[in-house]
């Protein structure tokens, strides 16, 4: 009983500091939140405190220029969704006409004050609904809707929005499989979040959840909140949501819409915590990247190409301060990295971040076996490097590349495979290795001595990146890593010069043609017109003819993408990388009509145009093959029937995303073909 009172005099005794500090006027929301500590605000209080916690206590009134006449082109929409909320409200039955009077006034000169126009289900009444049980005067009602509208609604909520963007990789770096499963159903965030972010989950919870978890948020005055409260939402939806694969997609997306609302007050304290966990588990850098996305001025100030580069990214990218600064603050709070270098060796043997892991990305296509035993070794060291409190060990995987487009195609691979795994907490250093070393050297000059080239990077060959011998051999806590990542290196270079002397060998007794029948065979004629050998299994080595058969390139006509896309006789599109001999990724297009398959590479010069790389027609496909450990990388071989059997005339390699369906919808359509030709 005495345990009992003690709890409920410490209620009551922070209650009242709250109330003090309110009636003295010179709180702020540093002050509101050291005595709040993250409960909810008492009902009473509410309307000060979020003012202060909004900044517009002391406001003056924003709409004394507006000449009060409501003649916008949606005034009657607008006029009804605002009546239609009030119903809701039974204990505001009196003042109804007055309410309606703010609540239309405040719409109407927010749409005009930013020329903007009013439309149902836009979030903007959700936003007021938390706020007309308060009570508060017209300028104050428009000046918190103006400040939630401006600091916590993110700009360019719609289809295909930036917001929805950054969301999903905020989930595919927690929650890989699930953002798995949403993306094979072509589910995007919009389609069942919209109303969740651009309302603050205003319309899907009920008041009596909405005003408590504003009072959270408010406190923590962090617009991105928005997205770990989300993310919790959806990660603690996720025993539901996987069973329901065999699921008509609208279904999987009406069942995501209405979680929110199975939110009650009580939870809403424990609900705040985990996001503030998930928050604290994520890398901070995309605050500043996406910081554009809030903010009052209706112009975006992202830099140019950041949209598609959001839209496009493979994972959650980290800046290389990010990486530095967890170096150095290894004890403390902030996210640790197990950094993975994915450069080739003889890059990386000429200068790399002390405490990075080295995994030669070009052994995933050039030798599988040895890549699946070094990937297995970075697991293990990092296991290690974490149980010995290494200041190189973390639970948060960051890969490096060069910071080269053109160079980094594999390194880019390697982080999908990890994604395939449903390996969370991955990330990509942004700008790579040239980025960190620009970083580096700005701080040298800057007289940072805790950061440089000299005391972040090493030379595993003993000369530092200067080109000066030193006898440093990185900073003690990472030398573990180094020594096992040498290690794999040392294999990884043998088994390669073993590689390319077996394929010399092979290449000396190799002729031009490729027989893949003979005249014996069963499987059809050795005429013109004879049905290809066709098949999908386990890809040889055959890098060699890659070499030896190359598309030709003397002609790239260049056209509009869209416009062939919607060409009445392309059956078919898949979007695809073409992997060149190089290893280069180049994005594509297989495009597929009734007798012919098209290749269109994008134009990198001009965005929406394509070139025309090869033109086949379906009869010319001999043999398709994939590798069992990539079933995405699909080799197509191109050839003519003679009679002594196949003579194999050009191959192209992509990396497809629906790799299994484009392989079975080509099958079919050439057996299409074949069965037309015979009757």
């Amino acid at each position: 009983m005495a345990e009992v009172d003690e709890q409920e005099l410490e209620s009551e005794d922070w209650q009242v500091e709250l109330e003090t500090a309110v009636l003295e006027g010179s709180c702020d929301i540093g002050i509101i939140r050291n005595i709040c500590k993250g409960r909810q605000v008492p009902e009473e209080l509410r309307a000060a405190v979020w003012k202060i916690c909004l900044n517009v206590a002391a406001k003056g009134d924003s709409m004394e220029s507006w000449d009060g006449v409501f003649d916008l082109p949606q005034q009657d929409v607008l006029r009804q969704d605002c009546l239609d909320l009030l119903e809701k409200y039974e204990d505001l039955e009196e003042e109804k006409v007055a309410l309606l009077s703010d609540m239309e006034s405040v719409l109407t000169f927010y749409a005009k004050s930013r020329s903007l126009q009013y439309a149902s289900r836009n979030g903007w009444v959700d936003i007021l609904a938390p706020l007309i049980p308060l009570r508060l005067p017209r300028q104050d009602l428009y000046n918190c809707f103006y400040a939630v509208m401006t600091k916590y609604i993110p700009r360019d909520c719609k289809v295909d929005g930036k917001p929805f963007h950054l969301f999903r990789l905020l989930l595919l770096y927690h929650d890989p499989e699930l953002c798995n499963f949403l993306d094979t159903k072509r589910i995007s965030a919009e389609m069942y979040a919209l109303m969740w972010i651009q309302s603050l989950f205003a319309s899907p919870c009920e008041l009596g959840v909405v005003q408590p978890m504003w009072d959270l948020y408010l406190q923590q005055a962090d617009p991105f909140f928005l997205f770990f409260l989300a993310l919790v939402i959806l990660v603690n939806a996720k025993e539901q949501i996987l069973p329901m694969e065999n699921e008509d997609k609208q279904v999987i997306i009406d069942t995501l819409k209405v979680f929110p609302a199975q939110l009650e007050a009580e939870d809403i304290e424990d609900f705040c915590a985990l996001a503030l966990y998930y928050s604290s588990r994520t890398p901070q850098s995309f605050r500043k990247d996406y910081q554009y996305m809030f903010g009052g001025s209706l112009t975006a100030r992202e830099d140019a190409g950041n949209e598609e580069m959001l839209s496009q990214a493979l994972c959650l990218p980290v800046s290389v301060a990010e990486l530095l600064q967890a170096t150095e603050d290894s004890n403390g709070d902030s996210v640790h990295y197990f950094v993975v270098d994915c450069r080739p060796a003889d890059q990386y043997n000429t200068g790399h971040l002390s405490t990075a892991f080295h995994l030669d990305a070009n052994l995933m296509l050039q030798v599988p076996t040895e890549f699946a035993l070094a990937v297995q070794a970075l697991f293990s060291a990092q296991r290690t490097a974490i149980a010995a409190g290494s200041v190189a060990g973390g639970e948060h995987l960051c890969f490096m590349g060069s910071g080269r487009d053109e160079e980094d195609q594999y390194v880019h691979m390697v982080v999908a495979h990890f994604l395939q795994r449903h390996t969370a907490f991955i990330s990509l250093a942004r700008g790579g290795y040239h980025a960190l070393h620009t970083e580096l050297v700005k701080r040298e000059e800057k007289g940072d001595s805790n950061f440089s080239v000299r005391t972040c990077i090493v030379s595993t060959a003993g000369e530092d990146v200067n080109g000066e011998h030193d006898g440093r051999s990185g900073a003690q806590g990472a030398s573990l890593i180094n020594k096992l990542s040498s290690a794999v290196r040392q294999k990884s270079d043998v088994m390669k010069e073993q590689l390319s002397k077996f394929k010399d060998k092979l290449a000396e007794g190799a002729g031009p043609v490729e027989r893949h029948v003979s005249s014996s065979d069963k499987v059809g004629k050795p005429y013109r017109g004879v049905k290809p050998v066709f098949s999908i299994g386990d890809e040889e080595d055959d890098h060699d003819e890659m070499d030896n058969f190359s598309v030709s390139d003397d002609e790239h006509e260049v056209v509009n993408l869209d416009t062939w896309l919607k060409k009445p006789d392309v059956i078919q599109h898949f979007p695809c990388q073409e992997v060149k001999e190089s290893g280069h990724l180049l994005p594509s297009h297989l495009l597929l009509t009734s007798t012919h398959m098209y290749v269109l590479r994008d134009n990198p010069d001009r965005k929406g145009m394509s070139f025309i790389q090869s033109r086949h027609a379906l009869t010319e496909v001999v043999k398709i093959t994939s590798k069992k450990r990539h079933p995405d990388l699909i080799t197509f071989k191109y050839g003519i029937s003679e009679e002594e059997g196949v003579q194999v005339t050009g191959m192209e390699r992509f990396l497809i995303p629906e790799a299994a369906t484009c392989t079975r919808f080509i099958k079919e359509q050439i057996l299409k073909v074949l069965d037309a030709t015979d009757s």
